[in-house]
């Protein structure tokens, strides 16, 4: 019976935590990839599992999340929109193992449900849900979790299995980021405070971290790990900005945005007095709870011992993961994402402790309605100021290209499909600086073939560098106001071939017609052709523009080129009459027979 309710139990928190999840990210989309996802997918779909799964000689070696990845992407295929939809699962996931850990921890129940929306709540979300990329973070802050969680059974209830686990998390995470190498220093931690004498033991712990760097080094050929934006840890640390750094992402922790606004979406100085007012209350609120922590420390002598070491875990670990996140060039949000999961299940473990025998008698206060009501308090106002700052994230740096290139493929295959493969597709403008890589490879992600064969992406400066929009042309133009594309292709062809009346296009041309069509930098203007019925040899076409005759073209043959002259980028109004019409033409579209098909080109 009990077991049935733990599972009920678990299923009612999921179904809120994920239904939670999809609310909150419900503004987020991806349609196209670009820099980094672009390239990740680009090694998947150009490269042989054994090089994408384990690319040696790069800087970076990843084997465990590339190995994930391949199998996302083999799952995903061409449905590039599944990917926000996936990694709110994969979050809600790191939701719900925060409400089983927090359980663990605290003992509680309803404390751990809080703490899991409290997560999926955090700014800190973005890059784990609207990037590719994202899945390397999640994988690898639930791992932290996971070593975390092996090391406080180890600690608190002699499992050595729990250690175990942890050692074998230890290798894995490594393998999917390399910034959690540090975590090591917590393992020993736990040894010693656990003060194991199984020299076995610390002897596994020791071969876990030689392992990784070993292979590091076979693979790499380095133990210095990269920084970001193509830097090298060793070569760019520093120790004072390290410290300010660090500094900072303990701000991130208790609400304050400390770092620029193209990393957070907004500084805490330059938002509103509201928002500022609802961190520092936030910020009191725990302050509250860590001081009920640590008046239970006090004021109980009992299993004071075993508090102070789990402190030492909770704030060697959190240190841990602050320290590895500093010693780069800069601080990004969704570095802190790992060492805020950590504090919310510090507020379970100090929920839980309030609890412990002796915790609340002296005070007076109701031990099983105190924290909750603090907690939710706390998610009261985290709410309101969390869903300000997710407002804010078109400020990040990587926002504005991730709304480009999703306009980019709505505007393409989000409308044509597989028609665009092919196609040549003008882009109007590069204020985007869109790359080579990126216009080669952004349309291979939607073909199941990879290679997005005949398709061309040309960038130009305006409609004078093509000429006349013919089927197997797309063209579009930047619109930088709104971070988007347009499709305007309908609009050019109009433009360039400015429809009068007989003509369609298709092709078919009546009797009489009249155009005005724009010269290209030749000034030629090529008129193709075809006639579908048997020639008599005296069909002639009559060209006239204003009134002014410019041609007569004899027709003798069923397809035929002629070619008119005009200066370039002229735009000229052309009239048509034939002596002849097509007598077994399917349909009379105007008020005239329809003679022939022409299709007319202006380069």
């Amino acid at each position: 019976m009990r077991n049935r309710q733990s599972a009920g139990e678990w299923w009612a928190v999921f179904a809120i935590l994920l239904a939670f999840g999809f609310f909150i990210n419900r503004n987020i989309e991806m349609k196209g990839l670009y820099m980094d996802d672009l390239y990740l997918w680009s090694c998947y779909g150009e490269q042989s599992f054994w090089e994408y799964v384990f690319p040696v000689g790069g800087t970076r070696f990843r084997f465990i999340f590339y190995l994930i990845s391949y199998v996302l992407l083999g799952l995903i295929g061409t449905h590039v929109t599944w990917i926000v939809p996936i990694n709110i699962v994969l979050n809600v996931l790191v939701a719900f193992t925060i409400y089983l850990i927090g359980k663990k921890v605290g003992g509680g129940r309803i404390v751990p449900v809080f703490c899991g929306i409290l997560y999926l709540l955090s700014r800190m979300a973005y890059y784990q849900i609207g990037q590719l990329y994202g899945m390397m973070e999640t994988f690898a802050l639930w791992g932290a979790l996971g070593i975390f969680y092996g090391l406080y059974v180890y600690l608190n209830e002699e499992r050595e299995w729990g250690l175990k686990l942890s050692l074998i998390l230890y290798f894995l995470t490594c393998f999917v980021h390399e910034r959690y190498m540090v975590l090591i220093v917590v393992i020993f931690l736990a040894l010693a405070m656990k003060l194991e004498r199984r020299i076995m033991l610390w002897g596994l712990a020791v071969l876990d971290f030689l392992m990784v760097m070993a292979i590091r080094m076979a693979t790499i050929g380095t133990l210095s790990p990269a920084g970001t934006a193509g830097t090298d840890v060793a070569d760019t640390f520093h120790v004072g900005e390290a410290f300010r750094f660090a500094v900072s992402q303990v701000l991130y922790v208790f609400g304050v945005n400390a770092g620029p606004e193209h990393l957070n979406g907004m500084r805490y100085a330059d938002s509103p007095g509201s928002v500022r007012a609802l961190v520092v209350v936030s910020a009191c609120l725990l302050a509250v709870m860590i001081a009920l922590f640590f008046f239970k420390l006090l004021a109980e002598p009992a299993g004071r011992g075993l508090r102070l070491k789990n402190l030492a875990l909770f704030f060697v670990f959190i240190a841990m993961c602050i320290g590895c996140s500093s010693v780069t060039i800069r601080v990004e949000m969704r570095w802190v994402y790992v060492s805020y999961a950590m504090a919310l299940l510090f507020i379970c473990y100090m929920a839980g402790q309030w609890d412990a025998p002796g915790g609340a008698g002296r005070s007076g206060m109701s031990s099983g309605l105190l924290w909750p009501v603090l907690v939710f308090g706390y998610l009261l106002l985290m709410l309101p100021t969390e869903t300000f700052y997710r407002a804010q994230y078109p400020n990040i740096y990587l926002w504005p290209n991730q709304l480009r290139y999703n306009s980019l493929a709505g505007e393409t295959y989000g409308i044509y499909g597989d028609a665009i493969f092919g196609k040549h597709i003008y882009i109007i403008g590069d204020s985007y600086e869109m790359s080579d890589f990126t216009r080669d490879t952004f349309f291979k992600v939607y073909d199941q073939n990879r290679r997005a064969e005949g398709l061309e992406v040309t960038i130009v400066d305006d409609i004078r560098a093509f000429g006349q929009v013919t089927d197997d042309m797309l063209v579009l133009t930047e619109v930088p106001e709104q971070n988007a594309f347009k499709d305007i292709t309908a609009f050019v062809r109009n433009l360039k071939c400015e429809i009068t009346s007989g003509y369609y296009r298709d092709g078919w041309m009546d009797q009489k017609a009249a155009i005005r069509v724009m010269a290209g930098g030749t000034g030629k203007i090529v008129l193709d052709c075809y006639y579908p019925g048997a020639l008599t040899g005296d069909e002639t076409i009559t060209v006239t523009s204003g009134g002014e005759e410019l041609a007569e073209l004899s027709l003798t043959a069923a397809s035929q080129v002629f070619t008119l002259e005009a200066e370039p980028y002229q735009w000229i109004p052309l009239e048509f009459e034939t002596n002849f019409y097509t007598e077994d033409a399917d349909e009379q579209r105007g008020t005239e027979k329809m003679a022939l098909i022409v299709h007319i080109r202006a380069d």
